[in-house]
């Protein structure tokens, strides 16, 4: 497996915000604000779902790395850090998916009444 991880490619996202360079695509996105950040996020989130329906499985995993990037772009955007979207994960482990969704009142996706 790959050293690769989402921790190395949140220190290169923050290395090249904080770089300011006119050719980097991450630099520019985040000087463009939050607004732009997210609609890139989305627009790589529907293009996501639409290679996951279509069973494409390259175009799958192309999209998927572009939403990741896109999602920690959004976090650096926000100041938040990858290390705190992992602590809630961690801290809702142990509880299954419908209990934790119950306890902050979303009920589970089909079962509306």
């Amino acid at each position: 497996m790959s050293e690769f991880d989402l921790t190395r490619l949140e220190a290169i996202i923050a290395e090249r915000a904080d770089s300011g360079a006119s050719d980097s695509w991450t630099a520019k996105l985040l000087a463009e604000g939050m607004n732009k950040a997210a609609q890139k996020l989305g627009e790589e989130a529907v293009e996501t779902v639409i290679a996951a329906v279509n069973g494409d499985r390259k175009t799958l995993i192309s999209e998927s790395a572009d939403l990741l990037y896109h999602w920690l772009v959004v976090l650096k955007a926000a100041d938040i850090g990858l290390d705190e979207v992992m602590a809630e994960l961690q801290a809702r482990t142990g509880r299954s998916g419908i209990a934790e969704k119950t306890a902050r009142g979303n009920p589970p996706a089909g079962n509306a009444e």
